[in-house]
Parts: structure tokens; sequence; C-alpha cells
């Protein structure tokens, strides 16, 4: 039989940290574009981008609708990539869920970065006290992502990882990614 699809709440943190400038950025502007449009209705999102500042588009997680997907899509197609990179505050700003006992959607963290951060462990012990009911999915850009730090952040974060590595492949890995989200094993 046919599984009937849960409703998602999807936050997607984009990382536009000087880091990202270029082949990087274009690829992870692309990858979530995509994305945006591969949300449903019933389904509810955010977007964070950070860098060395943070910014949290929608007061809340907001339905998936056409206006709120366009602001979104404004929103991203408008990043450049500068600053530093301080993921702390934005992964706080993801994990911090306002219906924690909502059962009725799977509250889904979609993170792009190449993973270019030095305080690691205060990474990971964000996750293991603040996860609650979010699942975490890390996805790597650029040629050379910190793919050890972006697996380690899935395996806790109870996700997956995945690695664009060109713009080519961006809606492969995209598709693939939403295949992971929809069918999500325990």
């Amino acid at each position: 039989g046919k599984k009937v699809r849960q409703p998602r709440e999807a936050i997607f943190v984009i990382d536009n940290s000087g880091s990202m400038a270029g082949e990087s950025m274009r690829q992870a502007k692309a990858a979530l574009l995509m994305a945006l449009k591969e949300l449903k209705p019933g389904d509810k999102f955010n977007v964070i981008r950070f860098d060395n500042t943070l910014e949290v588009l929608f007061n809340g997680a907001v339905a998936a609708d056409d206006e709120h997907i366009g602001v979104a899509v404004r929103f991203v197609a408008g990043l450049d990539a500068n600053g530093g990179t301080e993921i702390y505050p934005a992964l706080q700003a993801a994990l911090a869920d306002a219906t924690p006992n909502d059962t009725t959607r799977l509250r889904q963290v979609i993170f792009l970065t190449d993973g270019a951060v030095g305080n690691e462990d205060q990474v990971l012990a964000e996750i293991g006290k603040s996860l609650g009911r979010s699942r975490l999915f890390t996805v790597g850009i650029g040629s050379a992502p910190n793919s050890f730090l972006m697996e380690h952040i899935a395996s806790e974060g109870r996700g997956t990882f995945t690695h664009i590595g060109s713009e080519t492949e961006v809606d492969a890995r995209v598709t693939e990614l939403f295949n992971k989200l929809e069918s999500p094993v325990m």
C-alpha cells in the first residue's frame, strides 16, 4: 500500500560566509532554490542564513504556499558570500522548536555548508542538547567540504549527509536528498 506522506516542517540553513564565495555559493543557492520548489502544500518551512551574522527569514515556520516560497526564493537569490563562519548561533536558531510536541509533522533541519568551522565540539554538544524531535541533514557544498564534521553532525542529528561536489550534481543530489526526507528511516 502507498504510505501517506507526513507533512514536514523544513528548516533550511544556508552558509553564506566568505569561504563559500564563488562556485560553492552558486551550488548552495541552486540546491536551496530547488529544495524550496520541492515543498508540498501542507508543509511548513523557514530559511536561515549565516556568516558571522544570522538572519532568520520568517518569525516562525510558515506555510509552503506560493507567496512564502516566492519571498524565500528572492531572499536566497540575493545572497552573497562574505564574512566569517559562525555556525553555532545558526544551529541554535534552527533547532529552536516552537511546537516540540507536534507529532503530525516531521521536523527536518537541512544545513547547506562547506563546514569550515572551528568550534566543532561546541556544535556537536548543542545537537546533543537541543535536537528534540528534529532531524538534522547536512549538505556538504564544494570540492573539499569538511565531510568528517558533516557526517558527524548528521549521525548525531539522526539524519544523512549528502555531498554536492559541483554545479552539475545539484539536481541529482537534491533529488536524492528529498527522497531521503520523504521516507525517513528511523
